[in-house]
């Protein structure tokens, strides 16, 4: 072998090794850390799911917990990653105010802190707020539900979260601002009223007890409205349970569910507003790589919205993935 050829082999392996540690470097300097309130739960799942891949895919390393649930587990857990070195934490929070602690010390230590899908109280220090519009999203659904009802006597059954939660807040009010919106301009004057209000706890059992209780006191019931898909979907077992589905109108203000969306397109459930988790997770990591590369806007907003949407039947196919984890 010529010396110009040896000479260039140990030029070439040089350039690989470089190159590796590069990489390793550059790996290390992007640490993003991903607290989930829990992962019991398609949407929650899905979240860190589509977090974890756009982290990887833009070279990062990962570090993921799921709280389960627990106040004191996810500050564990927040603390744990701190400690760990992460450049950025992206986090759902289980309690808007028990979490302010953690996040206020894991950006004192440094850490770049996005907030996902829920909500945090103001004195928390962090980048940004990344979700879903929930009141705008409402507005457009309780539109949609002004313009298919149009003449009606509306007979609203309430589907909520959990007391005191301010993103289910957001998102019945928006709804009802919508619809009163839309019936105004439709017809000048409302025609509905909420004849009663369930807790669901988010879920498709809590949707189908809580549905069982109203249908009890309020026989004449036309409109489920869930500020979640989940809690719809249980509602309408307990209709079909009830022989009672026949003309009710099934909405909620939010999410996007693949059985939700399925519904609309067959035409059994009228609408609901978009909640893409993979798209405000995705989103959050994109902000968070930015700002550990230090090329994020100093003067970046608080809240950062994805482009609300009211999923109907004249364009579920746009969003409908019969694969999705959610």
């Amino acid at each position: 072998m010529t010396f110009v050829k040896r000479t260039a082999l140990k030029l070439g392996l040089a350039a690989a090794v470089s190159l590796a540690a590069l990489s390793a470097a550059q790996a290390a300097d992007c640490k993003i850390g991903i607290s989930m309130k829990t992962l019991d739960a398609p949407y929650f799942a899905a979240q860190e799911v589509s977090a974890k891949k756009q982290a990887e895919s833009l070279g990062c390393e990962v570090l993921s917990s799921d709280a389960q649930n627990d106040l004191n587990k996810q500050i564990a857990d927040v603390e744990d990653m701190v400690a760990q070195g992460i450049g950025a934490l992206i986090i759902n929070p289980r309690d808007s105010k028990g979490l302010v602690g953690a996040v206020n010390a894991a950006t004192a230590a440094g850490v770049k802190v996005f907030v996902i899908d829920s909500t945090i109280d103001p004195q928390a220090n962090f980048v940004t707020l990344v979700q879903s519009s929930n009141s705008q999203n409402g507005l457009l659904v309780g539109q949609y539900l002004a313009d298919i009802t149009k003449g009606k006597d509306l007979k609203i059954a309430l589907l909520s979260g959990d007391k005191g939660n301010e993103v289910g807040q957001e998102r019945r009010l928006g709804v009802l601002a919508g619809l009163l919106e839309g019936q105004l301009r439709n017809e000048g004057r409302a025609r509905f009223e909420v004849v009663g209000q369930g807790w669901g706890l988010w879920g498709h059992e809590g949707g189908l007890k809580a549905m069982e209780d109203l249908l009890v006191a309020n026989p004449d019931i036309n409109v489920v409205l869930g500020e979640n898909d989940s809690m719809v979907l249980g509602a309408k077992m307990a209709l079909e349970q009830a022989g009672r589905l026949e003309g009710v109108t099934l909405i909620a203000a939010a999410d996007g569910q693949k059985e939700a969306l399925a519904m609309i397109k067959e035409g059994s459930y009228a609408a609901t507003g978009l909640n893409d988790p993979a798209l405000v997770a995705a989103t959050a990591v994109d902000l968070a790589k930015k700002a550990i590369d230090g090329s994020l806007p100093a003067d970046i907003s608080k809240i950062t919205y994805t482009t609300p949407t009211a999923i109907t039947k004249d364009n579920v196919d746009t969003y409908y993935k019969a694969d999705a984890v959610f």
